[in-house]
C-alpha cells in the first residue's frame, strides 16, 4: 500500500512539474518581450498584461510550492506557513482584479481616446494596480485576524502540514471566505458586462474606427472567459461530490484532480490564450521563437563541425 502511495505521489508531481515549466517558459518569454520592446511599457494595456503575467507567476509558484510540500509531507512551523498562503490568496483575488481594470482600460480607450484620465495613462497606471494590490491583500489578512489558532498549536515550533485549513478552519472564517469571494466575482461579472454592453453598443452607432471599437468588444469578451475560467476553482465541491459518487476515488486524488483541472490548467490558459491572440505581441513571440530555434541549430552545427574536424 504504501508502494502505491509512492508512486502516486510520484506522477503528480512527475504531472505538475513540466507543466509548470512550461508555463514559466512562455511568460519568461512574454515578460522578455515587454522588456525589450519601448511600444508595449507605453501603452497601459500591456502594462495591466503584464502585470497579469507577473501576478499569475506569483500565484503558480506559491501554489504549485505548496503541493509539493504536501505532497513530500513536510511540516514547519505556521510562521513560516502563513506567508505562503497569504501570496497564494492574495494573488488568486487579484486575478478577477485585474480582469475588471483591462476591460475598464478598454472602455476609457474607446469612450476616452482623446482626453483619457491620468490615472489611466501609462505613466500613471501604476497607482491603480497599487491599488489592486491593496484591495486584494485586506482579505486575507482579514480573514486570518478573525480566526484563532488552536491552543495547542505553538505557531512558532509546532510542525504542521502547511494547508489552508491550517489557518482557516473557524465557520467564521469560512462564512467570510465565502461571502468574500462572492461579492468579490459578482462585482467584477458586472463590470465586464457592463463594459462589454456599453462598447456592443458603442459599435452600432458609430460609423468609423468600427474596426478598433469591434477589437475592443472581443477583449473585454475574453476578459469574461478568463473570469470564467477563475470561477472553476469554485467549483471543487460539486466535482467531490460527483466523483465519489461515480467513483471510488482516494481523497487525495480528488484534491489533486481539482487542483490541476481547476487552478494549474486556467491559470496556464489565460494568459497564453490572451498573449497569443494579439497581432503585435504574437508577431513579437514568433520572432523569439524562430531566434532560439536558429541558435540552437547554430550550436549544434557547431559541435558537429567540432567533432568532424580532425584534431
Amino acid at each position: 500500500m504504501k508502494r502505491l502511495t509512492n508512486l502516486s505521489v510520484i506522477i503528480k508531481v512527475c504531472v505538475v512539474i513540466p507543466f509548470f515549466c512550461v508555463f514559466l517558459c512562455c511568460i519568461v518569454i512574454m515578460l522578455h518581450i515587454f522588456a525589450s520592446h519601448r511600444q508595449f511599457l507605453d501603452t497601459s494595456r500591456y502594462i495591466l498584461f503584464a502585470y497579469m503575467l507577473i501576478n499569475d507567476t506569483l500565484q503558480l509558484l506559491s501554489s504549485v510550492l505548496l503541493f509539493l510540500l504536501v505532497m513530500g509531507e513536510i511540516k514547519f512551523a505556521i510562521v513560516f506557513c502563513v506567508p505562503l498562503l497569504f501570496i497564494s490568496t492574495a494573488t488568486f483575488q487579484n486575478t478577477p482584479l485585474i480582469l475588471a481594470t483591462m476591460s475598464l482600460e478598454r472602455y476609457v480607450a474607446i469612450f476616452y481616446p482623446l482626453h483619457c484620465p491620468a490615472a489611466w495613462r501609462s505613466d500613471h497606471i501604476w497607482i491603480i494596480i497599487l491599488s489592486l494590490w491593496l484591495i486584494s491583500s485586506i482579505f486575507p489578512i482579514i480573514g486570518y485576524a478573525i480566526g484563532g489558532i488552536q491552543p495547542t498549536v505553538d505557531v512558532l515550533s509546532t510542525p504542521v502540514l502547511c494547508r489552508n485549513v491550517i489557518v482557516n478552519s473557524s465557520p467564521m472564517q469560512i462564512l467570510f471566505k465565502a461571502v468574500g469571494n462572492v461579492l468579490f466575482f459578482a462585482a467584477v461579472a458586472v463590470i465586464i458586462l457592463f463594459t462589454y454592453l456599453r462598447i456592443l453598443l458603442e459599435t452600432r452607432k458609430m460609423r468609423q474606427d468600427r474596426v478598433s471599437v469591434s477589437k475592443a468588444m472581443h477583449t473585454v469578451l475574453l476578459h469574461g472567459f478568463q473570469l470564467l475560467l477563475c470561477i472553476l476553482a469554485f467549483t471543487s465541491p460539486i466535482t467531490e461530490t460527483l466523483i465519489v459518487l461515480d467513483a471510488k476515488w482516494l481523497p487525495e486524488d480528488i484534491v489533486f484532480f481539482n487542483y490541476f483541472c481547476f487552478i494549474l490548467i486556467p491559470r496556464f490558459l489565460s494568459p497564453l490564450i490572451y498573449g497569443f491572440r494579439d497581432q503585435s505581441l504574437r508577431g513579437y513571440i514568433g520572432k523569439t521563437f524562430l531566434c532560439c530555434s536558429h541558435k540552437v541549430k547554430s550550436n549544434v552545427r557547431g559541435q558537429l563541425q567540432d567533432n568532424i574536424s580532425p584534431s
